[in-house]
């Protein structure tokens, strides 16, 4: 809901700073594995309950998420690069949410319900992706994309949010976890209300 609003915030200065990378030979690749990585260590940190490093790790991973895209564009985006961002970034978001899952014994069912609802969230997004793709559809309400954009109540800025406070009240994860997983669920219902339109 968020991202189409954050991306005009947040694009200008990520594409001065990319303008700045590319010329250095700093790929887009190269930062999305970078960023992956890094995100992928908030895991541990998030398990063994340290919340503030796994914040951080979070953060930097999302900037890393926004400076591979505008690399890319400084120099010619590619269909592989597309690629690992988007299978990064739906492996990361679990990653996160299975750290708080290992963390507290409290949390598993919670974690469980959350992961579960991103499945729900993601292939109703990428399903309406490879239709779009199939038909020529195009959007760039959230900036300039290698895939079609399909929009919700959860995207990208609201989960971020969401683990933000997650890290910051570990003791909110478990019902934080249910409400922003219902949320979710709602983001997955107009997205196939959507696509049956649209695909009719």
């Amino acid at each position: 809901m968020l991202d189409g609003l954050l991306r005009r915030v947040v694009d200008p200065p990520l594409d001065r700073i990319a303008k700045w990378l590319a010329p250095l030979g700093v790929s887009a690749n190269t930062l999305t594995w970078t960023g992956f990585a890094v995100g992928i260590g908030a895991l541990p940190a998030i398990a063994a309950e340290h919340y503030v490093v796994g914040l951080f790790l979070i953060l930097v991973n999302r900037l890393m998420d926004g400076l591979d895209g505008a690399v890319a564009r400084c120099s010619s985006p590619t269909d592989r690069g597309a690629y690992l961002d988007i299978v990064c970034d739906f492996i990361f978001y679990s990653a996160v949410v299975f750290g708080f899952a290992l963390a507290r014994s409290t949390n598993a069912t919670a974690g469980a319900f959350l992961i579960f609802s991103f499945i729900g969230t993601g292939t109703s997004f990428l399903a309406f992706a490879t239709v779009a793709a199939k038909l020529s559809l195009t959007t760039k309400a959230r900036g300039a994309k290698s895939i079609y954009y399909l929009g919700g109540l959860t995207e990208g800025t609201e989960t971020i949010l969401a683990f933000v406070i997650f890290c910051l009240a570990p003791v909110s994860f478990p019902i934080g976890a249910f409400i922003f997983g219902a949320l979710c669920w709602i983001t997955t219902a107009s997205r196939i209300s959507i696509a049956a339109r649209t695909f009719s």
